[in-house]
């Protein structure tokens, strides 16, 4: 009876999939894109006020947020995830354990990567890319960026953890408020004060504290799963565990990404130096594509995000036909953004090139050829996402791993260094588009056989019921 009664309290047992999609993928969606417009934002004004080694500086410096992104969602997502199904379970006091553990991990981690980061900043630079011409630009930006590390991890978390406590709305909110503070500030700081790349990073740095204190205010006062300074205190090592093992996927996603990013830098920078395009140049434009390339990822990243708890929950109630239902409308919507994002980049691509500033005749011509070439493939990426996100609310690290770990580090990172080879600057680019049509055809085996598995479980499920 208990439990009967909190699913009648818990619209993710009983509302209609295309329902709760909406509503919970649509605040996940603008979340995302909001942490994507943060570095859009500032791309799009230092190309204005700085020109193209401002945007290379902020594509070198990128590796350093992807490697927060990567330690963020392995305890947002994870704890996100794991908090869901203890919800559909009816366990709400190991869901606030989660809630209380994924924070305070965050924060001591985010702690100790600012440390090292600061006392490392140039060299940690040299690393991803950065040139004599790039190097203090690239101080500037990345500097800050390493300085609010413990904040960054926790809005990850605590805005993942919102979605699960059925709050999407307040983690949009709290994030679309950093990027309406991140738009106002930057241009006032670039283009007013005259701080160039600094003044770009300061004032990301202002929208996310602002973010992270709407989420604790939540958390504080309005939430189901409460912060409590006991739990704070005394993390759960042991829901440790099993957040990171969910979370591992996303993790491996997000270090391959940084990973990634690293070595396209200095293969761009080597190849690009035996071109005539420069290899500041091609780090630059590729840093645009890039950019540019996250606004679609991002869209179907906060479908899979918002599909999340819904899958997760009612995996945790039993219910597989509202678990396929919801996987095959999240994966229908993803495969419509993404193609139509690609439909945008074969044929409109110097149109939205030129949001980022006017770099020259060389500059262009190769920043459209990595649109097209590099993001050939980008068609079959939403379906790989929310494939992703699937394995991970179900429960199934080692797929969500193995399939998080096809397209960067086992396909994409080696082509990367062979094709060149054979095909110079231009390799790197057909890489981007062999690596996405190769792991989607890998990740569909995955899936067919899991939709073989939930249909032999709704088929049981009908058969007990007669």
């Amino acid at each position: 009876m208990e439990e009967q009664k909190s699913e009648e309290r818990n619209i993710l047992a009983y509302e209609s999939p295309e329902k709760l999609l909406k509503m919970f993928a649509w605040p996940a969606i603008i979340s995302m894109l909001a942490n994507s417009l943060y570095n859009i934002i500032d791309q799009i004004f230092i190309g204005q006020a700085v020109g193209y080694l401002g945007n290379a500086a902020t594509t070198i410096a990128f590796p350093i947020v992807t490697v927060v992104l990567a330690l963020g969602t392995l305890f947002g997502v994870g704890g996100s995830a794991f908090a869901a199904i203890k919800l559909g379970e009816g366990r709400k006091d190991v869901a606030e354990k989660v809630l209380n553990t994924v924070t305070t991990m965050s924060f001591i981690i985010g702690i100790l990567m600012m440390i090292a980061g600061l006392i490392n900043l140039e060299p940690i630079l040299k690393i991803f890319g950065a040139t004599d011409q790039t190097m203090q630009y690239s101080k500037e930006f990345g500097g800050v960026m390493i300085a609010i590390i413990p904040f960054t991890m926790l809005i990850i978390g605590l805005a993942n953890l919102a979605r699960a406590d059925g709050s999407p709305r307040l983690a949009m909110r709290s994030l679309v408020g950093g990027v309406l503070i991140n738009l106002v500030l930057a241009p006032f700081f670039i283009f007013q004060f005259k701080w160039g790349v600094w003044g770009a990073a300061l004032a990301t740095a202002c929208a996310q504290i602002f973010s992270l204190c709407v989420l604790i205010w939540y958390f504080i006062r309005s939430s189901k799963m409460r912060l409590s300074l006991h739990y704070l205190l005394k993390p759960d090592l042991n829901i440790c565990r099993k957040v990171m093992a969910i979370g591992f996927s996303s993790c491996i996603l997000q270090s391959g990404a940084t990973i990634l990013q690293i070595c396209m830098n200095n293969s761009l920078l080597y190849y690009g130096n035996l071109s005539p395009v420069g290899g500041d140049m091609a780090i630059s434009a590729m840093g645009i594509v890039m950019k540019v390339n996250m606004i679609v990822i991002s869209t179907c990243v906060g479908i899979g995000m918002g599909a999340q708890p819904i899958i997760g929950f009612n995996r945790g109630a039993d219910a597989p036909a509202r678990v396929k239902a919801t996987y095959l409308l999240a994966a229908r919507i993803a495969s419509i953004i993404t193609i139509s994002g690609w439909l945008c980049c074969q044929f409109i691509p110097e149109e939205i090139l030129q949001i980022f500033g006017s770099n020259g005749e060389n500059f262009m011509d190769f920043a459209v050829s990595c649109m097209r070439l590099f993001l050939g493939g980008v068609f079959v990426a939403g379906f790989q996402i929310i494939s992703t996100s699937y394995f991970q609310a179900t429960g199934q690290p080692l797929k969500a791993t193995i399939l998080s770990m096809l397209r960067q580090l086992i396909l994409l990172l080696p082509l990367i260094f062979l094709l060149p080879l054979w095909f110079g600057l231009y390799g790197i680019l057909y890489a981007g588009m062999i690596s996405d049509l190769v792991a989607a055809s890998i990740v569909a085996v995955f899936m067919i056989k899991e939709m073989k598995k939930l249909n032999r479980e709704i088929a049981n499920k009908t058969d007990i019921a007669k």
